[in-house]
C-alpha cells in the first residue's frame, strides 16, 4: 500500500506520554532491567537471533541454516478462518466491499500517508506467537510499510481502548521481552520515534485519517506456527522461533481500523519483520506468497528464506528506487492488450503490494488502455457500481464464460520481464451480471502511487528478494499451496 506512516516528530523529539504509556514504559523498564533485556544507548545493538525448528509433540528437531526457511498461513480477510468473515454475504458482496476498500486504502496525499485506515483496509492476516510464554496474536500484513507493532498492556492498567483483552500482548508476563535504546539502530530505523526521559525508544505512528499507534520500541521472542505439511510425520506442527525481533509495544492505538492485535510490516524498509530476519539470520532478505483467487475458500501461503524460492517458470525485474523506502517499485513499460501493445507517456514506477485489491494506473496510461479494451469488447456496456470502477460491461447469462469473452491483459516491466493477465485477473464481477475493468487510475485527490494489486497477482507466485533487488512472478495454482481444512477463529 502507499505510505502508511507519517513522520510524527523527527528522532529524539520531545513527546508527551499518556498514563497508559507510562505505565507500561515503567513496568517494561523494570521488566527489561532485571535481566539486562534492554538494549543500551552505547553502540550498535546487536540483533541475536535463535531460530531453531521444533515439532513439539514429534521427535524431529532441525536447526534452519543455508538453504532453510518456513512458511505461514496468510488468511484473506473474508474467508471462514478470519473473525471478519460474515457470512451473510454473497461472493460479490465481498468483492465489491474490497474494491471499496481498495479506494480508500490508497486514497491520500502523494506526499506520504495515504492509507484510509477508517475502513479498515487490509486484505490478509497471519498468526505471530509473542513472548515466553506465547500470546498468540492476529495481526494484518503490509507489504507497503516497515513497522512491526502489537496491542500491549501492562498487566494492571489493561487494553488500549477498543481492544479486547484476549488480544493484546503483556510484556511483564514474558521472561524474553527487552527494550530497545534511543540510540540503537531500530530506534533511528522508525519513523516517529523519540526519547524517554528513561532513554528508551518510544514510536509513534500517524495515519492518514489521523488514526494512531503509539508507545515503547521493544524487542521480543516470536514464534511462527509452520505450514502444513512442513514436518513429515509429525503429529503436530514444527515452531520456528526468532529471538529479540524490534516491535513497537503499542500502548495507545486510536481508529476504528484496528481491530486487530496488531501489524507486520513486511515492506523494503530496514525496520520490517523480513529485514529483520534477513539481518540476524542465515535466510536472507527474501519472502514469497501465493495468493488464492477470492472466490475460492482456502488459504494463501506466505513463506519466508529457503521456502521462498519460485521454482516455477516465470519472469524476473529489477527492483528500482523508490520515494518511500518500505515500498517494492518496479517500472512498468507496457501495456499489451491482444496483439495491442500501449506504452506509458512517461516513466511508469509502481509498487506492488498485496493490501490494495485494484490495480492502479497513471490517468494518461489507463485511459489508453480503457479505450483499446473497449475496441476489443463486443458486449452491451453497464454503469459502475458505485463509480469506483471505469469501465463495466453487462455480463447477465454468460455465468462463468464471461472470461472467455474478455481479452487477456500482459504487463511488460523492466529487465524485459512480461506477465500475462488471463480474463480473471484484469477482470472482476463486482455484482452479479457486471463485470468491470479491475483498474482506476492514479488522481491528485485519490489513489496517490500507480500499484498492481491483489486482483492481477491471484494464482501468481511472487517472490520478494531484497538482496538481489528484484521480484519474481510465475504463474501457479495458489489455491493447493496451503491444504487445511477450513476452521472459524475469533479475537
Amino acid at each position: 500500500m502507499p505510505n502508511p506512516y507519517i513522520p510524527h516528530s523527527s528522532p529524539y523529539s520531545p513527546y508527551q506520554y499518556t498514563p497508559a504509556e507510562e505505565a507500561i514504559s515503567k513496568r517494561s523498564a523494570e521488566v527489561a532491567s532485571g535481566d539486562k533485556k534492554s538494549w543500551h544507548d552505547g553502540g550498535r545493538a546487536l540483533l541475536l537471533a535463535v531460530l531453531v525448528l521444533t515439532a513439539q509433540l514429534c521427535g524431529c528437531m532441525a536447526y534452519v541454516g543455508v538453504g532453510g526457511g518456513f512458511s505461514v498461513e496468510f488468511i484473506h480477510r473474508d474467508s471462514a478462518k478470519s473473525p471478519f468473515h460474515d457470512p451473510s454475504l454473497t461472493s460479490y458482496d465481498r468483492v465489491l466491499a474490497a474494491v471499496r476498500r481498495s479506494t480508500a486504502r490508497s486514497s491520500g496525499s502523494p506526499g506520504g500517508a495515504v492509507s484510509e485506515v477508517v475502513s479498515a483496509p487490509f486484505e490478509y492476516l497471519m498468526y505471530v506467537n509473542v513472548g515466553t510464554p506465547r500470546t498468540r496474536m492476529l495481526a494484518l500484513v503490509d507489504t507497503g510499510s516497515d513497522v512491526v507493532w502489537f496491542k500491549c498492556s501492562n498487566g494492571t492498567a489493561g487494553p488500549p481502548p477498543g481492544a479486547p483483552l484476549s488480544a493484546v500482548f503483556d510484556p511483564s508476563s514474558s521472561s524474553s521481552y527487552g527494550l530497545v535504546g534511543c540510540r540503537s539502530d531500530p530506534c533511528r530505523a522508525i519513523y516517529g520515534t523519540s526519547c524517554g526521559a528513561d532513554s528508551f525508544c518510544r514510536y509513534r505512528s500517524t495515519y492518514s485519517d489521523g488514526s494512531t499507534t503509539a508507545g515503547i520500541l521493544s524487542t521480543e521472542t516470536f514464534t511462527f506456527d509452520d505450514a502444513p505439511g512442513g514436518c513429515v510425520g509429525c503429529r503436530d506442527r514444527p515452531q520456528l522461533q526468532v529471538a529479540r525481533v524490534s516491535f513497537g509495544c503499542a500502548s495507545s492505538v486510536t481508529g476504528k481500523a484496528f481491530r486487530l492485535t496488531g501489524n507486520v510490516g513486511l515492506g523494503a524498509g530496514s525496520g520490517s519483520l523480513v529485514n529483520q530476519i534477513g539481518a540476524a539470520t542465515s535466510l536472507g532478505r527474501r519472502f514469497s506468497y501465493c495468493l488464492a483467487p477470492f472466490f475460492v475458500n482456502s488459504s494463501s501461503i506466505l513463506s519466508f528464506g529457503g521456502r521462498a524460492a519460485v521454482t516455477e517458470p516465470g519472469v524476473t525485474t529489477p527492483l528500482v528506487p523508490s520515494a518511500v523506502d518500505a515500498f517494492y517499485t518496479v517500472l512498468l513499460a507496457s501495456v499489451k492488450i491482444g496483439n495491442s501493445t500501449v506504452v506509458p507517456p512517461r516513466r511508469s514506477p509502481v509498487i506492488v503490494d498485496s493490501g490494495t485489491v485494484l490495480t492502479y494506473l497513471d490517468k494518461g496510461l489507463l485511459d489508453q488502455v480503457v479505450a483499446e479494451v473497449a475496441r476489443r469488447i463486443n458486449l452491451p456496456r453497464k454503469q459502475s457500481p458505485e463509480k469506483l470502477v471505469d469501465l463495466c460491461y453487462d455480463v447477465a447469462g454468460e455465468t462463468e464464460a464471461w472470461a472467455k469473452l474478455l481479452p487477456e491483459v500482459t504487463l511488460g516491466f523492466g529487465g524485459g520481464a512480461a506477465i500475462t493477465l488471463p480474463a480473471r485477473n484484469a477482470f472482476v464481477e463486482a455484482r452479479k451480471g457486471t463485470v468491470c475493468l479491475a483498474m482506476s487510475a492514479v488522481t491528485d485527490d485519490g489513489p496517490a502511487v500507480a500499484t498492481i494489486g491483489s486482483i492481477a497477482q491471484q494464482d501468481f507466485h511472487v517472490g520478494f528478494d531484497l538482496d538481489k533487488r528484484a521480484i519474481t512472478f510465475a504463474a501457479a495454482d495458489c489455491a493447493s499451496s496451503y491444504s487445511s481444512s477450513t476452521t472459524s477463529v475469533s479475537l
